[in-house]
Formats: structure tokens, sequence, C-alpha cells
């Protein structure tokens, strides 16, 4: 978000009118996103001009976008939102974002197109907003499905914004003067989104370049349907077991067209539903949102929703916002489908965005979407080729008995960059010991006129470049300026050491609303311009402002001394491990997991497979993974600052016996670092009693591994090149 901002004011800087692209993957909350950017953008005025905002959006999307938006400026009210018969005075107020649907407005006979009498119309309003001083913004979302028509292009030049700013999870478009995008594996990292979505899990899937043949492709829809229902079932059994209230949805989806042959499909799915599941629109289990038809749609995007299952077109995901969606099923009807972010974007997001996190292995399931689909012709696009859509499954053998082995992962320290919840336990301690309450005036307490003055020179004066002088105090500010010129007064507290994120914001916001309720008894909902009056005073705004310092000091000290944090945790293989479309087959009569993919990306790796298929003292091996908790990993590096050591080989030996294994070459930079990392944990569980052994390997013939596979056991200083006398020949 911080880069959008950065490219936006950049653009606002320059001459002329200027186009920004936002790039964002379905599912990752690009409307919040965009909010929370604007937010910071109406704050941060920067000496330009004050600006005024154009939503637009195509279908109906645009009314959801304004609730959305309401929403989340409802605290903060930092920007208001208004349809065109909200605009006082016929323009767009500053900071006001006018909302409109893109199509229906670029039609010519549209009332706020066409001269009226009112003189109403958009390009009057346009004109009266520039007159106010007020440089237009235009956010055109879901740019890929209009922005580039020539009635856009037409109405984008009329509109004439000092910056467009095209919002997309598909890129479509290279005029663009910056561009932002945000990565699906930074999204998927925040816990937004789910790990991946998992093609007919179940079914053979063969795989070849970007296309993809199932085995369920000869099955019937109501053998997908039977698949699509019993995932149903198991998910929501395991979101009770863990406490969490989702229901999940089942997406049924039927292609665009229009027919009787359309309605046959639709009335064919509802019997099968009904006559084998109990599934129907009469218990409440079953909604419908077709043409001309729409049955049980409302409260569909709650959590908890009653409905189970969803029959509906392409046509009703434009913007559709369902969180609990968690199974897609596609019959052959389809024909053909090319699967993208598009495609299976309304079963990635995660239930529970708020979490910032993915549920616990025990919930592992959870943690991914699942698509069913007898198609034939299934296409992977390149925005998903990459693994997020995946076609292949591995499962544990049967006989697998567990192992249990000490594993770390890294904590993501976000609070680096914004506050985390304990900010406001340091800010409550460091007023204590600043006698904050002592020094507070509380009676008779208003807004210094200063404070006021330059809050309206940096914010909502209309003059460009012209500071209001404050020489009386001046008469008492309404609530909701008090609520803009409070959040302005905590955003000026966090810098220069902070960015003003809004949760860092909010912390600080929490942190006062508490001190006033403990040691003040003031409830700051009740007496909320009581209570911003007396922190903005002349007498008590230099108090607070020194404690946020005191607090913020000790909170750099706190998070600073973590360094980059490993957490530990007992790790076994999981019965499941999910492949995308790079990874093939592969013959390995040993492995844990069967059957066995493999993307061939190391021939190190590869040869290595074959060595430990060849040893009969070897009851099974893991080839495993480099990420979070869901693989092993030991750790290594300085004490202070360690990480994760993902080991390539788990392997265990017929007599109980478990050897650690890394083909890893000796003239990389952190040989060293991991080959001691690797010993010293071998060392701790044998000192513990476990029967461990292992280290990194490498094969004598570097080009052909043909030669004979080594183990290192030294200490990693003084391993060198080419010379194999501190190694020992790997006997298994």
């Amino acid at each position: 978000m911080q880069d959008l901002l950065e490219n936006a004011k950049k653009l606002l800087a320059r001459e002329g009118q200027k186009k920004l692209m936002f790039k964002a993957p379905t599912g990752s909350g690009k409307t919040l996103m965009v909010a929370e950017f604007l937010k910071h953008l109406a704050d941060d005025s920067s000496g330009r001009r004050p600006l005024a905002f154009i939503w637009a959006a195509p279908r109906q999307l645009h009314d959801q976008s304004k609730d959305k938006l309401e929403q989340y400026f409802e605290n903060s009210r930092a920007l208001e939102c208004s349809f065109f018969e909200d605009l006082n005075d016929r323009r767009i107020g500053e900071n006001e974002i006018l909302f409109f649907n893109w199509e229906s407005i670029r039609q010519d006979g549209n009332i706020y197109i066409r001269d009226n009498e009112q003189d109403n119309n958009l390009s009057s309003i346009l004109e009266r907003t520039r007159e106010a001083g007020r440089e237009i913004v235009l956010i055109i979302d879901e740019s890929h499905f209009h922005a580039q028509a020539e009635t856009s292009q037409g109405l984008i030049q009329m509109i004439a914004p000092k910056l467009t700013i095209e919002v997309s999870a598909t890129h479509t478009t290279s005029d663009e003067d910056e561009k932002t995008t945000v990565d699906i594996d930074d999204v998927r990292g925040e816990g937004m989104i789910k790990k991946s979505v998992a093609l007919n899990l179940g079914f053979d899937n063969v795989s070849e370049r970007a296309q993809v043949k199932s085995a369920l492709a000869n099955s019937t829809d109501e053998i997908v349907l039977r698949e699509a229902v019993a995932k149903r079932i198991e998910l929501a059994g395991l979101y009770e077991k863990a406490n969490v209230p989702v229901n999940p949805l089942l997406l049924i989806q039927l292609p665009d067209r229009h027919g009787q042959a359309d309605e046959d499909t639709a009335l064919r799915i509802e019997r099968i539903l009904a006559d084998q599941y109990g599934i129907t629109v009469a218990n409440g289990k079953l909604a419908i949102k077709l043409s001309g038809r729409v049955e049980h749609w409302e409260n569909i995007e709650r959590a908890d929703g009653e409905q189970e299952a969803l029959i509906f077109k392409h046509s009703i995901t434009l913007g559709w916002d369902c969180p609990r969606a968690h199974i897609l099923a596609l019959f052959r009807e389809w024909k053909s489908i090319v699967f993208s972010i598009q495609t299976i974007g309304r079963i990635m997001r995660m239930p529970e965005p708020e979490r910032g996190k993915h549920y616990g292995e025990k919930y592992e399931e959870l943690n991914h979407a699942y698509v069913y689909t007898n198609i034939k012709d299934i296409q992977i696009a390149a925005d998903i080729a990459g693994g997020y859509l995946t076609t292949h499954a591995s499962h544990r053998r049967k006989n697998y008995k567990p192992i249990y082995l000490p594993s770390v992962h890294s904590v993501r320290h976000r609070e680096k960059t914004r506050f985390k919840p304990f900010f406001i336990d340091i800010f409550l301690r460091e007023a204590e010991r600043y006698g904050l309450e002592k020094k507070l005036k509380v009676k008779n307490q208003q807004v210094h006129p200063m404070f006021i003055a330059n809050w309206r020179a940096e914010n909502i004066d209309t003059l460009a470049d012209r500071r209001i002088e404050a020489t009386e105090r001046l008469a008492a500010a309404s609530e909701w300026d008090l609520h803009r010129m409070f959040d302005y007064f905590v955003r000026k507290s966090l810098s220069p050491q902070f960015y003003p994120e809004g949760r860092s914001v909010d912390r600080i916001k929490d942190a006062i609303y508490l001190f006033v309720s403990q040691k003040l008894k003031m409830d700051y909902v009740v007496r909320f311009a009581e209570v911003i009056n007396i922190v903005l005073s002349e007498k008590n705004q230099k108090h607070f402002l020194a404690v946020i310092e005191m607090a913020k000091i000790e909170y750099q000290k706190t998070v600073g001394q973590r360094g980059s944090e490993i957490a530990e945790e007992p790790w076994d293989p999981r019965e499941i491990r999910l492949f995308g479309a790079s990874h093939k087959k592969m013959s390995a009569k040993r492995s844990l997991m069967e059957p066995f993919f493999y993307d061939y990306g190391w021939k190190s790796e590869e040869h290595f497979i074959k060595f430990l298929d060849g040893k009969e003292n070897i009851e099974w091996w893991f080839k495993n993974g480099d990420r979070d908790a869901t693989f092993f990993a030991v750790p290594y590096g300085p004490e202070n600052n360690q990480a994760p050591f993902y080991v390539d080989f788990v392997v265990m030996m017929k007599d109980g016996s478990i050897g650690l294994f890394d083909p890893h070459s000796i003239h990389l930079a952190d040989f060293a670092s991991k080959s001691d990392g690797l010993q010293a944990y071998i060392a701790l569980l044998k000192k513990e009693g476990r029967k461990v052994s292992g280290g990194i390997v490498a094969n004598t013939d570097p080009r052909n591994y043909t030669g004979q596979w080594m183990l290192y056991e030294g200490e990693g200083k003084d391993a060198r090149k080419d010379d194999w006398s501190g190694w020992t020949r790997l006997e298994l």
C-alpha cells in the first residue's frame, strides 16, 4: 500500500494527466487496500491542491464498493462517500468520493451525461469542482472490463482527471505512467487468501505444459456433485471442530448461456441436490442466482449463512464477495475452460481475513480451496501456473508411524512496521511513569486554535499553498471535524519513526481512549467531543505527544530485541501433499508419499533419490519442502538471528533410526552455517536419546553424479572444495 501511495503522490506532483495501474489478485481485498490508500492520500496534502474523487465500477459493483468504503471510513470519517443525488452544491467536495456505474454513465441518454435544466450533469459537476480549487482523481474499479473501450476513453477524456487509477486483478494495458503490483505470494503469506486451490482432489490428473487431463473428466455430473458435496461436509465438520462459525459454501457455476438447455441443466442439478443430499431452496440450504430467477439470496455472504450450495452464472462473480465460498463445481457443458485467478477468485478468500494467518496443521484442509469438474479440456493461465492451482496429490503411506521431530519456522514480525496490541500496554505504562493524569487540565478545554489552523492549511483549505493564521479562539468544532482532527493529530504523532498505517493509528487512538476511560472516568463514546477537546487543547496536547513519543521508543526497543524470531513445534509429514502442474509423477518405490511428484529442478536431488531407492535398509524417505511449519527445518545461523534450514530428505531406516540429509554444494556461501546448524541439531537429539544421524551430502562426480555419495559431519569452516579428506562415504 505504501508503494501505491508514493507512486500516486509522485504522479500528482507532475504536470499533465497521469495514469497509475494497481494490480492485486482476486480475493486479496483490493477494495479495502484502495480505501486505506485513499485515506492516507487525503491526509497527506504535501502542498498540493485538495482532491476530489470519482469511483467508477461496472454493473452494480459501485453500490457494493460504496457500502464497503462507508463502513471502512465510519470511524475515521476520512472521506465521504456519495452518489450524484448526495452532492452538496452540485459539486464533489474535498475528500469526497462520487460513485457511479460505469456502463450506465457512459450511455448518451444518461441523465447525468446530457444537459438538463438543473445544470446537474457530470460535465457541470466537474466544472464546479475544479472552480472550487480541487483536482480530480478517477478510480476505475475492475478496469479490465471497460476502461479501454472507445466510449470509456471518451468519458475519461471528458472527466480529464489529474490522476487515473486503474484497479484490476488482470493487467490489460501498457500505457500507465506507474504501476503497483501486489504479489499473490505476499497476499497468501498474510493469510488473506488460501494456500492453494486443489483441482479434482483424489483423482489422477496429467499435466502437460499448460493443459491438464483429469480422470474425473470421464465421470458424470452426479459424480462431480458427489465429490463436491462430500468435501463441503468434511470442511463443515472441521470448522465445527475448530470452533469457527463458518458454514462453507459450494458454488455450482453454469456457463453464461441462454435458452432451454440452460434451464434444463439448472433443474437437473436441483433435483440431484434435493433427492440425494437434501439440499433445497425450501429448506434454506440452496440459493439460486440466475437470469430471471433469484432464490434465497439474502444474507448469503454471512459467514454462518444457512445456504450450503449456490447455483449461479459467471456474471454474478464480478466484485461479489463471499469469503465462506470454499468449493467450486463446473460441469462439462463448459466444453473447455482456462483456469485463471478470475475463474477461481470467488473461492480464494479466507473466511476470516482479520486473523492474519491460516489455520493450524490440525485443520490444514481449511487452508485450501477445491474445484471439481468433468471438463475435458482444462488450461491453466500464467497467473496461477506457478503452483497456486494444485493438480496432483500424494498420500502418506497407511502403515506410517509418527516420528515427531522438533522443527522450527519463522515468525512473521509485522510489528516492526505497525503497532501490535501490546503497544497499548506500553502507552499506559509510560503514561503512569510520566504522570499524565496529574498534568492534564480537564475542565473547559478546547482544541487549540493554531492546531485547527494547521490542520485546515494541510487538509481542507481550498486555496493552494495558503495558511490560515489563527489570532483568536475559534468557535467549537463540529464532531465531524473533531474526528478528522484527532485522526490528523495521531498520524502526525507517528512521524518520523512509523508510517501512519491504519492499524497503528487505531492502536494510539485505542490507547488514549482506554487511558481516558480508566484514569479520567470518561466514556469516550458518549462524551467524544469533550474527550477530543481535552486531548487537543493547548495545555494537554504536548503531554499526550510526550507520552506517545516515549511509548514509541519503548515499543521499538521491545520489537528490536526480537530479531529474526523462529518458533519450534513437533513435526510430522502430513497425510496429503498437493502439487501444481509443474510437478510430474516420478517412479520412487521407497517414497513415503505415494505417488511421488517431482519438479525435476535439481539434478543432485534427482540422483540422490535414485541412490536412496536402491538401499534395502531404508523403510521410507520423505522429500521435504521449504516453507512455514508445513515442512521440517532445523535452526541455523547466529544465535540471536537464526533462520530455518529446510533439510531436503528425512529418511527412516528399517532399524528405526532417522537420517537427515541435504545435497548441498560446498562452494555455496551458506554451506558452513547450514552444516553446523544441522550437526548441532543432530547432537541435541542424540543427547535426548533419539537415534538420528546425517549431514550435508555431495557426490564426488558433481557433473554426472556417477561417483560416491559422501557425508560431511565436521565443522563447516574446515570444508574445502574438491577436498574429500574430511568426508566419509555414505553407508545406508
